[in-house]
């Protein structure tokens, strides 16, 4: 499954003669959101086109296509203790991905592999078993062939909407009291179950 939400393009403060662009997919993951934790499609085509001249025609693509690997069938587990390492033979479930790069249409141009076998972190899961989680995801920064950087995996994202209240017939709770009628306040409700 792929849910392409958001494509940002910018300068990088700390490198203004490059490009940054950030692709996100299926939003709103929880990071401990296990025991079956949030991946990349091995059966996906992850692409982002880049349009040079404004024709409407792609002139470079970035394909990304991810392949999970199972270091023990034998359980369900995405770890089995704490994860030190990209290579810590405690983190069950990896994913690996390539990179290439298509010149012209991304049907009919030129395609340079520019990586593979780039690993992404594991998922953020808690203190126990992602202790240095930052230390994790700097270590997933690939360099490719041809001098760029890559990195595929969970961020934390700046950019926030209340959906709760925007998809409750298109209100904010930020500015409730300058409404007419104004909203009753909100609070969050949680399902619950009990038998007597």
């Amino acid at each position: 499954m792929a849910d392409n939400t958001d494509l940002y393009a910018f300068v990088s403060p700390d490198k203004p003669d490059s490009v940054t662009i950030l692709a996100n997919y299926v939003p709103l993951e929880e990071p401990a959101g296990g025991p079956n934790f949030n991946t990349f499609g091995d059966d996906v085509l992850y692409e982002i086109m880049i349009d040079n001249n404004r024709d409407g025609i792609e002139n470079v693509t970035y394909q990304f296509r991810f392949k999970t690997k199972i270091g023990n069938p034998d359980t369900f587990l995405y770890n089995t203790g704490p994860i030190s390492s990209l290579s810590d033979s405690s983190w069950n479930v990896k994913q690996f991905y390539s990179v290439t790069k298509v010149q012209g249409p991304r049907r009919t141009g030129s395609s340079t592999v520019l990586g593979t076998n780039l690993p992404t972190p594991p998922v953020n899961i808690g203190p126990r078993s992602t202790p240095n989680y930052t230390d994790l995801a700097n270590a997933a920064v690939n360099t490719l062939s041809e001098g760029s950087n890559v990195f595929a995996g969970q961020r934390d994202e700046a950019f926030y909407v209340d959906l709760g209240s925007i998809f409750d017939l298109g209100h904010s709770r930020i500015y409730t009291s300058f409404l007419h009628p104004p909203l009753p306040a909100w609070t969050r409700q949680r399902g619950s179950a009990s038998i007597q």
